[in-house]
């Protein structure tokens, strides 16, 4: 069996995540807003957010993907559309993690072209070392080194999304 390496704890995934909940409450002030979450990496996050934002924030569910394995095939496919229409409606996309920028710049352009009122971006993880396509993200978790990492919704082939804290495999 792997040996995992804590990166981020539960305690500190907690912290952080209600204090992204508190920004968002006062960014968005009495507004509603639309979660738009991709599957499957940030359900966790996504949850654990919306149960800490007080206000109005609906869910809705997205799946793209361009990986294959631990790599980024740099090809996004659409796996799961959205339910109903964002036009007019104040969006955050919530991401487990942000590599190369490649299919959050994808996602966000394809959004925009429902016609939303605003698109915001949430991650949980950034890589900014990584990064090939200028992303704005307006929440932002933890920044972490370019290490692969699983748990809390991150896997490795399936595995390991059902971990509570973020870890690496030694």
């Amino acid at each position: 069996m792997e040996e995992i390496k804590v990166l981020i704890s539960e305690e500190e995934l907690n912290k952080r995540i209600t204090e992204i909940a508190k920004q968002i409450e006062k960014d968005y002030d009495g507004k509603e807003i639309t979660l738009i979450c991709i599957l499957k990496g940030s359900v966790f996050f996504t949850v654990e957010l919306a149960k800490h934002i007080n206000g109005d924030a609906r869910l809705e569910f997205i799946r793209v993907s361009s990986y294959e394995g631990e790599n980024s095939t740099g090809e996004i496919k659409m796996k799961l559309d959205l339910k109903d229409s964002i036009q007019g409606k104040d969006v955050i996309v919530v991401e487990d993690i942000i590599d190369t920028g490649r299919t959050l710049s994808y996602l966000i352009e394809y959004l925009n072209m429902k016609k939303p009122n605003s698109v915001k971006l949430c991650t949980l993880l950034d890589k900014p070392s990584r990064r090939v396509v200028d992303v704005d993200v307006d929440y932002v978790g933890f920044q972490i080194p370019d290490k692969f990492v699983i748990g809390y919704g991150l896997d490795a082939d399936e595995k390991y999304r059902n971990l509570p804290y973020i870890g690496v495999i030694e």
